[in-house]
């Protein structure tokens, strides 16, 4: 008979925040290429450098019994990946866990919005970052916006608890569309949050020439719509505000303008299984080795998250000043 498995039922860091949040990068890989998020000519992992399926599955269950409630499943694009349809399917009704959500670029979901909700996927965010076909081309290099339009009308038909576009504004790039991306969210019923474009990577533009505050744009909208501050909070960072009249929820995420840290209830795992405490920040703990060298032992796993806790730093520092971006790794490589 094996040892019993001693494991906390709950998270706590050195700062007294509770962690009951994770994303999960599933891959590194995507079928578009987001001037924001990757490099035009990126080189992707070795399959073997990226954990299995069957590895995500374990890493969720042990987490899951160490009080988190809430997991992303991000990439990459996740839908891209061989089989994740079993994934979700094997995690999607786990005792303890109560949201499960997906951050998608909306290609995929024409052909599997209806499974992934069936599967237990509560939750959808969608990324969107122009309305115009031509422009969305231009910031995801090979994209589709009708194919994308159409998984948002198949994410509806899956009728999911809640569906959310995400809209990374940049000066010059797409700043002139923040009001008709609302106005597409209104018409449509369903949420919006604005982000900042984020540091991470180095990419083919300044980022400071594009980055634009969310501020700056709630102050565009606030010209056309009467928008009342909310404190209503799905778990993550966004600040919400109602618009009178509609369904829609607008948040905003502001790494730059707003530190949100103080209240931060989540951890990062990459595809590569690499335990990250802050997105931006380089704390980090691999748990692939252990994955692999205790197949049938979870304790060298659980002590390691454990462990974890206590170098999660308070908060993270963006400076776009800075010649060199805040972190290396791009955005896609530690999930979306």
């Amino acid at each position: 008979m094996g040892k019993q498995l001693q494991i906390p039922d709950a998270l706590i860091d050195q700062f007294g925040r509770k962690v009951d949040y994770i994303r999960l990068s599933i891959t590194d890989r995507c079928d578009f290429r987001c001037v924001y998020c990757m490099a035009e000519d990126m080189t992707f992992l070795p399959r073997d450098e990226v954990l299995s399926l069957e590895e995500c599955a374990r890493l969720v269950k042990i987490f899951v019994q160490m009080g988190v409630s809430k997991v992303r499943i991000t990439g990459g694009e996740p839908l891209v990946r061989k089989n994740a349809q079993w994934l979700f399917e094997e995690i999607g009704h786990l005792p303890g866990l109560k949201e499960l959500v997906v951050t998608t670029n909306g290609s995929q979901l024409e052909h599997q919005a209806a499974a992934l909700r069936q599967a237990g996927v509560k939750r959808i965010n969608i990324s969107v970052d122009s309305l115009n076909a031509d422009r969305f081309r231009q910031i995801t290099r090979v994209g589709d916006l009708n194919k994308v339009l159409r998984g948002i009308q198949a994410a509806k038909d899956a009728r999911f608890d809640n569906i959310k576009l995400n809209s990374v504004i940049m000066r010059g790039v797409n700043d002139d569309e923040a009001l008709d991306l609302l106005r597409f969210a209104i018409d449509q019923q369903i949420d919006i949050s604005y982000i900042e474009e984020m540091p991470l990577g180095a990419v083919d533009h300044a980022r400071g020439d594009t980055y634009v505050s969310n501020a700056e744009t709630l102050k565009r909208l606030q010209q056309h719509y009467s928008m009342i501050s909310s404190t209503e909070s799905t778990g993550g960072p966004a600040r919400y505000w109602r618009i009178p009249g509609t369904a829609t929820r607008v948040g905003f995420i502001s790494p730059h303008s707003h530190n949100f840290c103080e209240s931060c209830n989540r951890v990062r795992i990459t595809c590569k299984g690499e335990l990250y405490l802050c997105l931006g920040q380089d704390h980090m703990v691999e748990l692939m080795p252990l994955l692999r060298e205790h197949p049938h032992d979870d304790q060298p796993v659980v002590d390691a998250i454990v462990n974890s806790m206590q170098i999660k730093p308070k908060g993270h520092d963006f400076d776009l000043a800075r010649a060199q971006p805040a972190v290396v790794r791009f955005m896609s490589v530690t999930g979306g």
